[in-house]
């Protein structure tokens, strides 16, 4: 009866879940996408893979230490971050760009703002932008996987560069979009980034996340829907130019960003309205940038997430919920 009580501000019930079980869900979701790059790139996948999460851990590690706060390296979000930033680099990036992309998205895009919960932007996407604009030319320098080698190695490029080239000169796609290429497509037989080559291992990194409730449908449904009835409303009204739907949704980064980076908890709408306004935004800006014949890039992921990061403040303030009880 002489114990002490205990008065805490709402909320007095807690879900279990923690950063670190969080982070660790992402990382097992990620496993999938990861053995199909090292399967089709071989050993420029882990080359990749182990500089950016080794990258990241030091210089979290580093960053804690200089300003004197605790040491975060135990919560596993800079190995999430390193592996998102791998999965959206070449597979044969020099090592040096791959570690000054880790040191940006780790110092500057998230470290910088004061740590996890505090980036206003995705810090692998902020890596992958700031070497898409510092190192072009490395950036989007593809090679062929171990397994396309073999059975097609007529050109590295990737199939949107190719799309993109023919959409530019108002040309319809110069390859046939059949149930063979769908399927390479599907299974991750194509040039790409690390991360973006297998829709079928992302699908599965992103149905066990739905089951772990790591993050809920709002997001990737949304922006998957928005990128294909775009890509449905533009072959309908040029069906002589317009890529079909599929090869929208199975080429790309699309997937990866729907289901691993634009539900990143720290830098989307809390909201259930507002994160289904976010998906539809960067369903959107994703089909833009990839369609405008006079644009540079043939992939708008990162950028159309890295802009509905900057609204991300703007969207929670309109959608918040009125508290119970007041008028």
């Amino acid at each position: 009866m002489n114990a002490p009580l205990l008065v805490s501000p709402s909320p007095h019930d807690h879900s279990g879940a923690s950063v670190t079980r969080i982070m660790l869900d992402v990382i097992l979701a990620l496993m999938p996408a990861l053995a199909a790059a090292i399967y089709f790139f071989g050993l420029n996948a882990l080359r990749l893979t182990g500089l950016c999460v080794g990258t990241a851990l030091l210089a979290e590690y580093a960053c804690r230490k200089l300003i004197r706060r605790d040491n975060t390296l135990g919560d596993l979000s800079a190995v999430v971050t390193g592996l998102l930033l791998a999965f959206n680099l070449p597979p044969a990036l020099p090592a040096w760009m791959a570690v000054a992309g880790t040191l940006f998205a780790i110092v500057i895009a998230k470290q910088l703002f004061g740590g996890l919960g505090y980036n206003p932007f995705n810090p692998a996407l902020a890596g992958r932008a700031f070497l898409l604009i510092s190192c072009t030319g490395a950036m989007t320098t593809w090679t062929s996987s171990t397994w396309q080698s073999v059975v097609d190695a007529t050109t590295t490029a990737t199939p949107l560069d190719v799309a993109k080239e023919a959409l530019k000169l108002g040309q319809p796609l110069p390859f046939n979009c059949d149930a063979t290429l769908l399927t390479r497509l599907f299974v991750g037989d194509i040039n790409g980034c690390l991360g973006e080559v297998s829709a079928l291992a992302l699908l599965l990194g992103g149905a066990y996340l739905l089951l772990r409730r790591v993050i809920t449908w709002h997001i990737p449904v949304a922006y998957i829907a928005t990128a294909a009835l775009y890509a449905a409303a533009l072959q309908f009204i040029f069906p002589a130019t317009a890529w079909p739907v599929s090869f929208h949704l199975l080429s790309g980064g699309l997937l990866l960003g729907a289901l691993f980076m634009a539900t990143d908890m720290v830098t989307s709408p809390v909201t259930r309205s507002g994160q289904i306004i976010f998906g539809c935004g960067c369903g959107l800006l994703t089909m833009v940038i990839r369609t405008v014949p006079s644009g540079s890039y043939p992939e708008g992921t990162s950028f159309a997430i890295l802009i509905m990061n900057a609204l991300t403040p703007l969207i929670n303030r309109a959608t918040k919920r009125k508290p119970f009880g007041k008028r």
